[in-house]
């Protein structure tokens, strides 16, 4: 039996990028933790079945490994705020995991600007 197409196929992303809206929100004005400085949320990631959801997120300054902390010990706090904003059957479990991404691109910008400075001065 073949299966019946989504009436909106695009649910899940759209689901997660509320989530990362209303999250990035309720991180800056209403967590108090002082483990968790300024962050960036980078991108939400959503169970099929939106038991769980993962949550990349950035720091502009201060220890990313305590402010994962903070985040992962706020997020029944933060998941009980969503309850409230969203209006979804399921609100999904929250874990925080830390990108490094900007850290690796920044990494990178410094190598491509010392590889164009060594190339000027050989010209």
């Amino acid at each position: 039996m073949a299966r019946k197409p989504s009436s909106t196929p695009n649910r899940s992303f759209k689901v997660a990028d509320q989530i990362q809206r209303d999250l990035a929100e309720l991180i800056a004005r209403e967590l108090k933790d002082p483990r968790v400085g300024m962050v960036t949320l980078q991108g939400v990631e959503v169970t099929p079945d939106y038991a769980h959801a993962k949550v990349h997120f950035s720091v502009l300054n201060g220890d990313a490994k305590a402010c994962a902390e903070g985040l992962n010990q706020a997020a029944g706090f933060l998941r009980n705020g969503l309850f409230k904003r969203l209006h979804i059957h399921t609100v999904p479990t929250l874990h925080f995991l830390y990108d490094r991404t900007p850290e690796h691109a920044s990494d990178m910008n410094a190598l491509i600007a010392k590889a164009v400075s060594s190339k000027a001065k050989e010209d």
